[in-house]
């Protein structure tokens, strides 16, 4: 069912845009307005990129360029930065933002590239519930994440960061 587009030549070479011979004649575009959601997947991935570019240096200055560099980075600087609601916040944005940007450019690829309508569904099943899988998990994660660890006598563990012994005692 595929047909070659005649508008798909470049008129000043006279040659043929990629690919030209396998547009399904149904993803040529047309006047209709059917293209809403692929509009708002395209301005999401600017915008959710030019978000990311943010979060990610600023989470990269904070925790390789401040204090001890990557030498500070154990259990304990992840325990002190999720005591603070800001950077579990910033985690949580940069985790969302980053799974659904890298979850859209997947999809994409997939349309582009899985040429059968079986293929297509399934690759976008998997990879749908896979990023929600990952969504979930890493947001629980920054929620329920507990720095200060007690043993089953009530005691803290030689491994909980110094401001555990401050509030439990």
């Amino acid at each position: 069912m595929t047909t070659k587009n005649p508008e798909a030549v470049l008129p000043a070479h006279g040659i043929e845009a990629p690919r030209s011979g396998r547009i399904d004649p149904k993803y040529l575009r047309s006047g209709s307005g059917s293209g809403s959601f692929e509009m708002a997947a395209w301005l999401f991935m600017r915008i959710s990129g030019l978000a990311l570019i943010v979060l990610i240096f600023v989470h990269l200055w904070t925790n390789l360029m401040m204090g001890d560099g990557i030498h500070q980075i154990d259990f304990g600087f992840v325990a002190g930065k999720w005591a603070n609601p800001v950077w579990q916040f910033w985690d949580l944005v940069m985790l969302w933002l980053a799974m659904l940007h890298g979850t859209n450019g997947m999809r994409t690829i997939i349309d582009d590239y899985a040429e059968k309508d079986r293929t297509r569904v399934a690759l976008k099943g998997i990879l749908f519930v896979a990023s929600a899988v990952i969504i979930t998990l890493g947001t629980l994660v920054i929620f329920t994440f507990e720095p200060c660890l007690m043993d089953s006598s009530g005691e803290l563990l030689d491994s909980v960061p110094a401001f555990c012994h401050d509030v439990v005692g």
